[in-house]
Order: C-alpha cells, then sequence, then structure tokens
C-alpha cells in the first residue's frame, strides 16, 4: 500500500520523517511499515525532527489549535487537520473522565513539565483516564531531560504506529471492501474505541488481554518494564517451531508497567477479542541488566470459542528463572 509524506506526517509532525519514510513506501503490509517506520525514527532523523514530531501535538486536555492557523501549505494543512482529528479521539476517554479540578491540575503540571524540559508532555494517551496521565506525568517529572527525551521519543512511536494502523485501515476500506489488509483490522482495535468509531459500547471494563510483572526476587511489583503485545499474522496458519517468525508478528499495542506491576491496555476495549495466536514480550534485560533472559516472550493461543473470555498472562520473575500461568 502506498501513502504520501502527507499521509505519514498525519502519523507523526516531523517532516523529515514523513520524507524518508514515504521514500519506502509502497509498503507490504502494515508490519512491514511500522517496522520501517521504527528504523527511520530511531536511526534516520535527528533531534530536531523529534522536537518538531513533539510541538505538533497539543496539550493533554487541550484541543488541537486549528488547521488554518498553523500552516499556509494546503498539504501540511490537511495532514494537520488528519493529525488534530486523530489526536481528538486518542484523548477522548481522558476528556470523559476528566473533572474541571483534574484539568486544572493537569495544565497546571503540562505548563511545569514543559517549562523544565521545553518540549510538551507526550504520553500515547489512548484509552488513558485524567488520572492516569496525570499520574504518570508526576512520575515522569524528575527524570532528567536526557532520559525524559528518550521516553517522549517512545511514546511518539507508539501514537505514529497507532496512526499507521489507521491510515492503513482507512485507505483499504477505500480501496476496497475486501480484507486485504488483515494486520490493519487487528491493530485498528487499539484505536477503534477511543476515536468513537466502535458500533456498540462493549460491556467489558478492562481489555480481554492483560498482564502484570511480579518479581520474586525481591517480592515486588516489576515496575517501568516494557511490554508488547503481537499477533500472528504469518503466511501459515500458526508459527512452527524452529522457523523464523519475525516478520510473521504483527504488532497490537506497547506499555510500561506501572508501580503495581501492571502494564497498560495493550489493546482496546472489546468484547470479543480476535482469535488467533497471540506473543507477550517484555524488556527484562532493560529492567535486569545482570540477569539470565535480555526479553521473555510468552506465545499462548485464543480459540474461536474462547474470544469473550479474559486472559491475564502474567510474568513472575527472578534474574535466573521465570513462569507464568493463565490468570483472570
Amino acid at each position: 500500500m502506498e501513502f504520501g509524506e502527507e499521509d505519514l506526517l498525519a502519523c507523526c509532525g516531523s517532516t523529515r520523517f514523513a520524507h524518508e519514510l514515504a521514500k519506502a513506501s509502497p509498503f507490504s503490509s502494515l508490519h512491514e511499515a511500522i517496522a520501517l517506520a521504527r528504523d527511520v525514527w530511531f536511526n534516520k532523523v535527528d533531534v530536531h525532527a523529534w522536537l518538531q514530531a513533539f510541538s505538533a501535538h497539543p496539550q493533554i486536555g487541550h484541543s488541537p489549535p486549528s488547521s488554518s492557523s498553523s500552516s499556509s501549505s494546503s498539504s501540511s494543512s490537511s495532514a494537520h487537520s488528519t493529525s488534530a482529528q486523530w489526536s481528538k479521539g486518542e484523548q477522548s476517554t481522558a476528556l470523559a473522565t476528566a473533572t474541571s479540578s483534574s484539568l486544572q491540575e493537569l495544565s497546571e503540571w503540562n505548563a511545569r513539565y514543559k517549562e523544565k524540559f521545553g518540549f510538551v508532555f507526550l504520553i500515547c494517551a489512548s484509552g488513558r483516564s485524567t488520572d492516569e496521565i496525570l499520574s504518570e506525568l508526576k512520575k515522569r517529572y524528575p527524570n532528567r531531560p536526557i532520559v525524559e527525551f528518550e521516553i517522549a521519543a517512545e511514546e511518539q512511536m507508539k501514537i505514529t504506529e497507532l496512526r499507521l494502523a489507521k491510515l492503513f485501515s482507512t485507505k483499504a476500506k477505500v480501496s476496497s471492501k475486501d480484507d486485504q489488509y488483515p494486520e490493519s483490522t487487528a491493530s485498528k482495535k487499539v484505536e477503534e474505541a477511543s476515536a468513537g468509531k466502535t458500533n456498540q459500547n462493549p460491556t467489558r471494563t478492562r481489555p480481554p488481554i492483560t498482564t502484570h510483572v511480579l518479581d520474586v526476587s525481591r517480592g515486588s511489583p516489576g515496575a517501568g518494564i516494557e511490554v508488547q503485545l503481537e499477533i500472528w499474522k504469518g503466511r501459515q496458519p500458526h508459527p512452527v517451531f524452529g522457523e523464523s517468525d519475525g516478520v510473521g508478528w504483527a504488532f497490537q499495542g506497547s506499555s510500561v508497567t506501572d508501580n503495581d506491576g501492571r502494564s497498560g491496555h495493550l489493546m482496546s476495549i472489546v468484547d470479543s477479542v480476535s482469535p488467533g495466536i497471540y506473543r507477550i514480550s517484555f524488556n527484562t534485560g532493560k529492567y535486569c541488566p545482570s540477569g539470565f533472559f535480555p526479553y521473555v516472550s510468552i506465545v499462548f493461543e485464543i480459540k474461536e470459542s474462547q474470544k469473550r473470555e479474559h486472559f491475564h498472562v502474567p510474568l513472575l520473575l527472578s534474574p535466573f528463572s521465570f513462569t507464568t500461568y493463565r490468570g483472570s
């Protein structure tokens, strides 16, 4: 599927990023587009591109500026308009759960954050309440600027990935009613609820797949561990043991465990989860550099008859062993 710079600028507000990624278009799949986007973002653009992308976002809890006042170029104005629409959807949960006092506190902390770091507080807000966002802002505020700069770049990449999924889904609908890009259908679920595009309100109160990490060596939650969820979308129905499977996995969502060891939403809240093979991965090497496991991946299957059930897949971790189970 082919996209131009204007399309990609709506996904990430860096003109250099959009230019570099557009040169790699067309993409055979959403998974390929995300992999290339990550390479461009982390390896082929400079810090000025990062700052330009950050500045394209409104403060959490604020409405994006109108496109007419932000750009004189028709193409960049169109990209800004699309980005603003997506941003409004991404913040819908936060705004729906906000009170006047929480919005005031969030505004004050946003200003404090920007004064310290020089850029807007950036977080993948999809599915997060105002209280969750405010808590994360306060937790990140004491960081050193160089640390926070990297965290903000990671959050921008999460947003970019979600918007690429939307881009694929939108173009697939325009070009054909057939599901030519199944990855986009799966990944779209991460954002559908917050963008207000679902046909009905789910009865679940949490995503169908959740996790937490317990550091059994310390007897405490494993906080600050990066978590990523993927679904198998390879040519074969199942990944084959012993064969390389890197290109068959499609990104679903990512998060970082909180002080209770629980991750944020790895997918949207839907009543019926897509059956298939899932892989949840934990960046244990970053959490415990002296440990035996650079990362841990857990692969599990959800069958057609189980798609309305809940799947809690925790990780019980120590430096030289780990275990898991299916919880509820």
